[in-house]
């Protein structure tokens, strides 16, 4: 995928650090036999195959678990390892789509808009960190490893969290654009500027409201049901008016020094030069072994106790193929027959 960089993909070189990599040929017998010494100094396996196919390969968890029972293997799917949809294939929207998600995106009355960040498949790798963390931990109880298995489906409607609790429970159906956290309320949304940019308000909290409307200089807005779905464009309109009188950064020093929750709309560039983005180190930079130095986002975690977060830059496809074998046994005359016959 686009944009490259000396033939290297910026999509693969920004997901793919800390990892080595190595190619096998996992149809041939060496190959299997390669994998299996590997699944036998490993913790965890993780893959992402469409279900059914790491079976066929003989590389699935009842398989490698006989080779090492202590073994934590993760796989990710659309769907999950069963049920009517297992063997579908999908990407991002189709999961976002049946699982709710898209049909609350958007604006009232308009078609559903596509999530500008892929939220099923970025919470499913979430969901396989934790699921392995968690197997590995029961592991130091009961001496042995487990299967999960993650379906990006599964993961988007437990993310509807709130919204499925109000439709279980209470039996209110959430449509597009009318729920409190998705433009359902005038005080809780995104407005325009004088200079033509985009400011976001999110007032929520009674005294949140009181000093917005002591900072627009507007009292008389005190009093008004802010909260109010029924009156949502009413407000958002009166809002709208007050806002387009400043500009954003006018608008932000009004707003911080009266502790109003507001923030930019950023593009990308200015996202990746916001200086409290730059102050919590989320912009890095590591030396890949073709294309040189190269920016990342940095590690939304901090520790106390410090440590290497980044370890090593992507890899080149392949170029841990003889370090890795080397370190599982296998000599140099071994590894160059397994070249020669196409293994690795």
């Amino acid at each position: 995928v686009p944009p490259f960089i000396q033939s290297e993909s910026a999509i693969f070189l920004s997901v793919n650090r800390n990892k080595k990599s190595v190619t096998l040929n996992l149809r041939s017998e060496e190959g299997l036999e390669i994998f299996y010494r590997m699944v036998r100094r490993s913790d965890v396996i993780l893959e992402g195959f469409r279900p059914g196919v790491a079976r066929r390969l003989r590389i699935d968890y009842d398989t490698v678990r006989k080779i090492n029972p202590r073994i934590v293997y993760c796989s990710i799917s659309g769907f999950g390892q069963n049920g009517p949809y297992a063997e579908r294939s999908g990407h991002d929207v189709n999961y976002v789509g049946i699982g709710g998600v898209l049909d609350l995106t958007g604006v009232r009355d308009e078609p559903p808009v596509i999530p500008g960040v892929p939220i099923a498949d970025l919470a499913g790798g979430m969901a396989g960190v934790i699921g392995v963390l968690a197997a590995l931990l029961a592991r130091e109880k009961t001496g042995v490893g487990q299967y999960v298995d993650v379906s990006m489906l599964d993961i988007v409607v437990s993310w509807l969290s709130i919204y499925a609790g109000m439709h279980l429970i209470g039996g209110v159906t959430v449509s597009r654009g009318s729920n409190i956290l998705a433009g359902g309320i005038g005080s809780y949304g995104v407005f325009e500027t004088k200079d033509g940019k985009y400011i976001t308000l999110g007032i929520l909290e009674e005294h949140f409201w009181r000093n917005f409307c002591r900072a627009v200089e507007r009292p008389d807005l005190e009093k008004y049901p802010y909260l109010s779905l029924e009156r949502r464009d009413e407000l958002h309109e009166i809002i709208q008016e007050i806002i387009v009188n400043r500009t954003l950064n006018e608008w932000l020093r009004i707003f911080e020094e009266n502790d109003v929750p507001c923030g930019p709309v950023n593009s990308l560039r200015e996202v990746f030069s916001d200086p409290h983005v730059l102050h919590r180190e989320m912009v890095t930079e590591v030396e890949h072994a073709k294309v040189g130095k190269i920016k990342q986002v940095g590690f939304p975690l901090k520790f106390s106790e410090k440590w290497r977060v980044i370890r090593q830059p992507p890899p080149i496809l392949g170029e841990h193929t003889v370090e890795v074998l080397r370190e599982i046994g296998y000599n140099d005359e071994e590894i160059e027959n397994f070249r020669k016959k196409g293994v690795i």
